[in-house]
């Protein structure tokens, strides 16, 4: 998964760069992301997971094991 937050979903996104005459021409605007390492309390280990500050967030506010779980059901990541 290239650029892609891992509990969030937040990708890429395709915009213009306005110049003063109004031109426009085509830019990119990623997202945050990190790669980060976060404790699993009921695995007992490290998950890397690539996320967004926004996901570091839901991950601060909703715990771990519920933001891993809410992001598997969306097909964002794969646990095995």
């Amino acid at each position: 998964m290239a650029r892609v937050c891992q509990i969030t979903g937040k990708r890429r996104m395709i915009g213009n760069n306005v110049s003063h005459s109004k031109r426009r021409t085509k830019r990119e605007f990623a997202p945050n992301l990190r790669i980060k390492k976060f404790w699993s309390e009921e695995e007992k280990r490290f998950i890397t997971l690539k996320v967004s500050a926004a996901g570091i967030r839901n991950i601060q506010k909703n715990g771990l094991a519920a933001s891993l779980k809410k992001a598997q059901e969306k097909g964002l990541i794969n646990l095995v």
